[in-house]
């Protein structure tokens, strides 16, 4: 427990005044939808709390694109914890590999605690706190919140997507409307639907009170 209590020190500290969709709240949640999905699929506890907890210490996208620095950090804090190096490095795997952009880069036959945490990442990006968290971040960006006359891009390449600056409501169709369907646990693929779901009643909504249909 001194593990995790020290881990999530580590990371309210270093994500402190972060961009407000990928702070400490969002990886607590992250972190209990985790351990939600593992009571009932399995795989290793420690594993997936502590991936859970440090999956986004130094995201890619807040570091000028540096995808090395997260595995340094986690490498150097867990080597501390006196961690064995066999767990810091499956820790690390997840976290390299989990990524949506990263998925057409990932190894075949992932294992189960990659799975769990990747799935509870994925449904914090989806549903009500989706929808907040696209609007939030592309209000960080000053990217525009929607526009009629530009379309999503649908399967873009890992550069393309990195360098995106496109509308919010082309976001849901290049990422979030695709996550239902890409949940790897059967845990995951429940909680799933419904989220989507309200994603696609607020679209309806959005679109309705964009045109002023009355």
């Amino acid at each position: 427990m001194d593990l995790i209590q020290n881990t999530i020190q580590l990371v309210k500290q270093k994500l402190e005044g972060t961009e407000s969709g990928h702070d400490w709240f969002h990886i607590e949640r992250v972190w209990k939808l985790s351990t939600y999905i593992q009571e009932r699929e399995g795989g290793d506890q420690q594993v997936i709390e502590l991936a859970a907890l440090l999956h986004d210490i130094a995201d890619p996208k807040f570091h000028n694109g540096d995808e090395t620095l997260a595995a340094k950090i986690v490498n150097e804090f867990l080597t501390e914890q006196k961690l064995d190096n066999e767990t810091i490095g499956k820790v690390i795997f997840i976290i390299e590999n989990m990524s949506f952009k990263n998925r057409n880069d990932a190894p075949q036959n992932l294992p189960l605690e990659l799975k769990i945490v990747q799935d509870a990442d994925r449904l914090d990006a989806i549903g009500a706190i989706g929808i907040a968290r696209t609007f939030n971040f592309g209000g960080y960006k000053n990217n525009l919140m929607y526009h009629p006359d530009i379309s999503p891009k649908i399967n873009q390449t890992k550069e393309e997507y990195k360098k995106s600056n496109g509308t919010t409501i082309n976001h849901f169709y290049e990422k979030l409307l695709l996550l239902k369907d890409m949940m790897n646990t059967n845990t995951a693929k429940d909680l799933a639907t419904e989220r989507h779901q309200l994603m696609l009643n607020f679209l309806d909504e959005f679109y309705k009170e964009w045109n002023v249909s009355l």
